[in-house]
């Protein structure tokens, strides 16, 4: 048997119910990944940089980005990691409500590890959440993992 090793995953969301479900999706899969939040590109990229407040944030193994954001928005904040030497092979996955092709399009341009639209439904939501963990513990290599 494979044996699991927990990732650390930066989830930049703004919407206090989105984030409410990824972390129950998350502690359902028990495999003991631990969820950073932030709630704009700001933070994000200050976490991702480790500067003021997140001096001593570890490096995520993997960003959950929503594309609209407050002050930052989610394709600047992935523009910023994929320029960064230091930055740009932590995977990153585009989870947003969009479902515009012009969006789809930018975030793969800016070399998005994946683009998902988020579900409207409770269940289907959680269950996305769940596959992405299960995916990036389970199945996808991850550097220094």
């Amino acid at each position: 048997m494979t044996e699991f090793r927990p990732i650390e995953v930066l989830l930049v969301e703004d919407d206090p119910g989105d984030v409410l479900l990824c972390q129950e999706a998350f502690s359902y899969n028990k495999v003991g990944n631990t969820l950073h939040v932030v709630n704009d590109g700001e933070q994000a990229l200050a976490f991702l940089r480790g500067e003021g407040t997140y001096g001593s944030a570890p490096r995520p193994d993997l960003v959950l980005l929503d594309l609209n954001l407050p002050r930052v928005n989610g394709f600047e904040v992935l523009e910023e990691v994929k320029r960064d030497p230091a930055l740009r092979t932590i995977p990153v996955v585009i989870l947003t409500t969009s479902e515009a092709e012009q969006d789809i399009l930018r975030g793969y341009n800016l070399h998005a590890n994946a683009y998902i639209t988020k579900p409207v439904d409770f269940d289907q939501f959680t269950r996305v959440v769940r596959q992405i963990d299960e995916f990036f513990v389970t199945v996808v290599k991850l550097p220094g993992k």
